[in-house]
């Protein structure tokens, strides 16, 4: 699971994916199998939380890596843009973003 914290100073990568209800336990099943087989192994990956809401119609994936050119790297294996073209293609959209962490609030 993702540790929030406001030292971290890697990459924060946000994507969302929007789906259809029929179509989201499908992606569901290929990103699940991306991150545990593929993804999680790369150099520079810490963590990741995926998210489905409750109209099944948006899933958001929340990773954090060492760096920038750790995510970027992985998104260039054949291995990930064989699996990306997969998933792709069973999204209306499909968009990662990259933030930096700003700030951080806890009760």
């Amino acid at each position: 699971m993702p540790d929030i914290r406001s030292d971290f100073d890697g990459q924060t990568v946000i994507c969302t994916f929007e789906v259809t209800p029929g179509s989201a336990h499908d992606v569901l099943d290929l990103l699940t199998d991306a991150w545990d087989k593929v993804i999680r192994r790369q150099a520079g990956f810490i963590s990741v939380a995926i998210h489905l809401n409750d109209a099944q119609t948006r899933i958001a994936t929340y990773s954090q890596w060492r760096d920038r050119k750790d995510y970027q790297a992985m998104l260039r294996t054949d291995e990930m843009r064989r699996r990306n073209r997969e998933i792709h293609a069973m999204c209306k959209s499909f968009e990662p973003v990259m933030y930096e962490l700003q700030s951080v609030f806890r009760a």
